[in-house]
């Protein structure tokens, strides 16, 4: 039986997949690998991306992944093993990984999430707005909205949020053990992330438990600039510094900057608290207890 145009040049195309230097494809990353060496391998024309996948799939190292998100599946090919960071990564560039995923890729918390969060950013939209306490109130006496877009990874889940437009403030590139480059908040910016969003982050204790183990890692100074640059509405610099305070492990100069904000609302640490206890000094509600 004749061997295939594809079979015959199969050498080389590993050889080019490999000099690609990529660990992760998009569809279109391996259309442009076809057509760039369709004439040196001598293939017909009436070899279609797909069929090349398909060959890829069945006799090299190519492997291919999906991202069953609600509105718009998304497939991923990788060259060999992949990290589940690249993959996620990969389904959009200029997004960050936040949140509970930053604090564990910091060292911030001893859980191993099972949620993996990818911030991607809207394009800049007016906001603020007069706020009250009635409405503080009654904003946080309901159930904080979360992101819909999720899909089933392996044993994880990827949740892709929708975040406000900050300019990729404190967003910084880690190479990982495995080689693999992402993007991911800094501590910083981290810590104020999960102070607007608990419950992306593994709940109020968990708030309490990075700002501990930030303690010698995090400049506090440059968190109080990042707060002022990002510019919310609500007064989270109440939820900061009492959690700052609350560690016993920052100096009272470095608190000092969050209580110099004005403080002219009580607020809430997280959302649909039940009998919650109230801080004076920080005029801040927290869990009963906590």
């Amino acid at each position: 039986m004749a061997r295939s145009r594809l079979s015959i040049a199969k050498a080389d195309i590993v050889k080019a997949m490999e000099d690609s230097k990529k660990s992760v494809f998009r569809k279109a990353d391996i259309e442009k690998v076809l057509s760039e060496n369709r004439s040196f391998w001598r293939l017909a024309q009436a070899t279609t991306a797909n069929a090349f996948i398909e060959f890829l799939l069945e006799k090299t190292e190519l492997r291919k992944h999906r991202f069953g998100f609600p509105n718009r599946p998304t497939i991923r090919y990788s060259w060999r093993a992949a990290s589940t960071f690249a993959l996620i990564q990969s389904l959009n560039e200029d997004g960050y990984f936040s949140h509970l995923t930053a604090l564990h890729l910091h060292g911030l918390t001893d859980q191993i999430p099972k949620t993996v969060y990818l911030n991607v950013e809207q394009r800049l939209r007016s906001g603020g707005g007069t706020l009250t306490q009635a409405a503080i109130n009654r904003a946080f006496a309901s159930r904080c909205r979360i992101s819909a877009n999720q899909a089933t990874f392996g044993d994880q889940t990827v949740c892709l949020l929708n975040g406000a437009n900050t300019d990729a403030l404190g967003v910084v590139h880690l190479t990982l053990a495995d080689g693999a480059q992402i993007r991911v908040t800094n501590i910083e910016r981290t810590l104020i992330d999960i102070v607007v969003r608990p419950i992306y982050s593994g709940g109020v204790e968990e708030l309490l438990r990075a700002f501990e183990e930030a303690s010698g890692k995090v400049s506090i100074n440059k968190m109080a600039v990042y707060l002022h640059q990002l510019n919310y509405t609500y007064p989270y610099h109440q939820s900061i510094g009492y959690l700052l305070e609350r560690t016993g492990k920052y100096s009272a100069t470095e608190v000092s900057l969050f209580e110099q904000m004005p403080c002219a609302f009580d607020f809430f640490i997280t959302h649909q608290m039940k009998l919650p206890d109230f801080n004076q000094k920080w005029r801040l509600f927290v869990p009963k207890g906590f």
